[in-house]
């Protein structure tokens, strides 16, 4: 491991161009840091080797490598060190590549001194521990299923760097909170966390809604507005339902990760953005490329480390623990006293395969809360849908579509569920997007039981 023997924080800045390590060194130094240089790759492995390095800034094109090479020698090494590359303005998929293999972030030529003091104060909090507002032990996320655990794992090493998170699951399987997870284990834990569903905006405000308004840019703009870039600037823009994106802002969303700044709508000056960003979809973004439908150059940007929130069926050894977690917090909710889940309850939640994952296991349980006799949740108040003679066994688990009622219910609860979760529980645009009347949905959401 890397060693460090100052208490003034060490950069190793590696390029071979003199002027600008020379405009780098200069920076750094009025920033009261320390300032090894290293004109190639080797020289920069040597130093590295030597220890005392608190953060790495490497060009990627050498006369004797790839700043490549410094990021895997960085990694297969096991050195505690950030490491951010230098690439030239157009070879954007270097940059890329080096997220994939350890970086903690990248600059563009020609370097802005802004964002390279931005990022350098960001890499210099990672191995603070008062920057760390959720510990090891302190999970959002309730089990110890081999398929959660790893999710955990990965969501731990992506909180240490800065690459672009793809995450993708099912409806209700928790991307959003592996997003704040994420965000509140890094460095940018002090910084705003800002949730965009990118599939309740209406096409035409879009542009203003993501990068904010100057004053008299159309009618009715009677005041400067930031959008949603500048709320996040520091902090993590969670973009969930990102494959809903009209192809048009697309165009410009892969135009401000690109350059991290922005324009306002109506005005002509650019603004620097520091934001990392998360994206989610419970769609196939990759068959959205293929159908035309997502643009692949932003689907690259987005994708660069991608992480799959697992099934609640696919963690069933869980549900028993996690169906406790969430009764408590219902019945506290509620101000009641918490019911026991009976043996043959806990038998039919394990058995059941859940198509609305944890956000249909908690819909099931606040049912059953109203329905239970306030002592204990038997599987009758669950409401399953368990066929007569079928102990602890779904319908949805049988394979046949009897009784026809029970199945047209399950189809119907899954749809509804499923537009809700796509717009973050709006009824009335899920009722858009369902083709039925506010009204009607209401209906539907009564007799179904979901709340």
């Amino acid at each position: 491991m890397s060693k460090r023997t100052s208490k003034v924080p060490c950069i190793l800045v590696v390029d071979d161009e003199p002027d600008l390590r020379e405009l780098v060194e200069l920076t750094l130094l009025k920033m009261g840091l320390d300032v090894k240089m290293a004109s190639g790759v080797e020289e920069a492995k040597s130093v590295l080797d030597a220890g005392g390095v608190d953060l790495c800034l490497t060009d990627m094109r050498m006369g004797d490598g790839s700043g490549l090479d410094v990021v895997r020698h960085i990694q297969t090494q096991g050195f505690d060190v950030p490491i951010a590359v230098i690439t030239a303005y157009g070879s954007l998929d270097n940059a890329v590549e080096a997220l994939k293999a350890g970086a903690f972030d990248y600059l563009a030529k020609p370097v802005s001194l802004d964002q390279l003091r931005t990022l350098v104060r960001s890499a210099l909090v990672l191995d603070t521990p008062a920057a760390k507002v959720v510990e090891p032990g302190d999970r959002t996320f309730i089990g110890e299923s081999p398929a959660l655990q790893q999710a955990l794992q990965l969501i731990d090493r992506l909180a240490r760097n800065q690459a672009p998170v793809y995450l993708t699951g099912e409806s209700g399987s928790g991307k959003e909170r592996a997003a704040r997870l994420i965000h509140a284990q890094s460095s940018r834990a002090s910084q705003p966390f800002v949730a965009v569903n990118c599939g309740a905006i209406p096409e035409n405000l879009m542009e203003s809604e993501f990068f904010g308004t100057r004053k008299g840019a159309f009618t009715g703009a009677d005041a400067e507005r930031d959008g949603f870039f500048q709320a996040a600037n520091g902090g993590t823009l969670f973009l969930d339902e990102v494959a809903d994106l009209p192809l048009a802002m697309q165009v410009k969303l892969l135009r401000a990760i690109q350059e991290k700044s922005v324009r306002k709508l109506g005005d002509t000056k650019e603004i620097p953005t520091d934001v990392r960003i998360i994206c989610a979809t419970h769609q196939n973004l990759a068959k959205c490329v293929e159908e035309g439908r997502f643009r692949q150059d932003l689907y690259y940007r987005l994708n660069v480390i991608e992480l799959k929130m697992p099934a609640l069926r696919e963690m069933r050894e869980d549900i028993p623990v996690i169906a406790k977690g969430v009764l408590a917090r219902l019945a506290v909710r509620n101000g009641m006293d918490e019911p026991k889940l009976a043996p043959d309850a806990l038998q039919a939640l394990s058995a059941y395969d859940f198509p609305g994952n944890v956000r249909e296991l908690e819909n099931v349980l606040e049912r059953a809360l109203a329905l239970c006799d306030g002592r204990q949740i038997r599987v009758a108040d669950l409401q399953l849908s368990l066929r007569d003679g079928d102990e602890a066994l779904p319908a949805a688990a049988i394979g046949d579509k009897y009784p026809l009622q029970d199945y047209l219910d399950r189809t119907e609860r899954e749809a509804i569920l499923e537009a809700l979760d796509k717009t973050r529980f709006n009824r009335t645009q899920a009722a858009k997007i369902l083709g039925v009347t506010f009204r009607s949905l209401r209906y539907r959401m009564e007799r179904l039981g979901i709340n």
